[in-house]
């Protein structure tokens, strides 16, 4: 019964398989990382999330240094580690629980570049900047945007990129459309934030996929 109900919820007020995966989680709880992997990666979501055109739209070097903030049971994080054999991925998540299945999982799938981390809703905690830092259906969870997206560019290398995807305001599936946040303000608060726009990626259906560069 519990199982048949957490699924139901997350049907019911995530619409989607993955919009939770977020450093602060509001009014949700997603502990219970063993029952939520049955919705996060759920391989439906991969006809709209495309993830392998995601990451290739990152274009990464082989050894590059990637965190996936929000990371969530690992949907991304795991294929990004695929992805830089010689580099490292930290998945970053604020859920104790979610982190200890993030380093199970790297276990048995034995990535050993990928490395989980328990963050805060206000610091990602990683153990060094990264090339690439990726947000997947979190940017609408975060709380004072300004001060943590200003923070995080510390977390970035010289000519390091902030990945954001997140869901349309017009997409038919995902969080409730009160707490969606349309592009152009993500642009504007980003900016505020001290980063420019380099790229837009329109090819996911639900979702926009914005890159940007803090300024110099």
């Amino acid at each position: 019964m519990r199982k048949t109900l957490l699924l139901l919820f997350a049907a019911a007020c995530l619409a989607v398989p993955a919009a939770a995966q977020s450093p602060q989680t509001h009014q949700h709880t997603f502990g219970d990382a063993e029952r939520w992997a049955q919705v996060f990666d759920d391989p439906k979501r991969d006809a709209w999330q495309k993830p392998h055109e995601v990451i290739q739209a990152l274009a990464l070097k082989p050894d590059a240094v990637v965190a996936d903030i929000g990371a969530g049971t690992g949907y991304f994080a795991a294929r990004l580690a695929t992805m830089v054999p010689k580099g490292r991925v930290y998945a970053v998540d604020v859920e104790q629980d979610m982190v200890k299945y993030l380093g199970e999982r790297a276990r048995k799938e034995k990535l050993d570049n990928l490395k989980a981390i328990q963050g805060t809703p206000e610091d990602p905690r990683l153990p060094e900047q990264a090339d690439v830092i990726v947000l997947v259906d979190v940017y609408h969870h975060i709380d004072q945007r300004a001060r943590y997206f200003s923070n995080l560019r510390a977390s970035l290398k010289p000519g390091g990129r902030l990945a954001i995807i997140d869901f349309r305001v017009d997409s038919p599936a995902g969080p409730p459309k009160s707490t969606r946040i349309p592009p152009d303000q993500v642009v504007a608060e980003l900016k505020a934030a001290g980063y420019s726009l380099s790229q837009e990626h329109k090819f996911l259906p639900r979702q926009y996929f914005l890159v940007f560069r803090p300024h110099p």
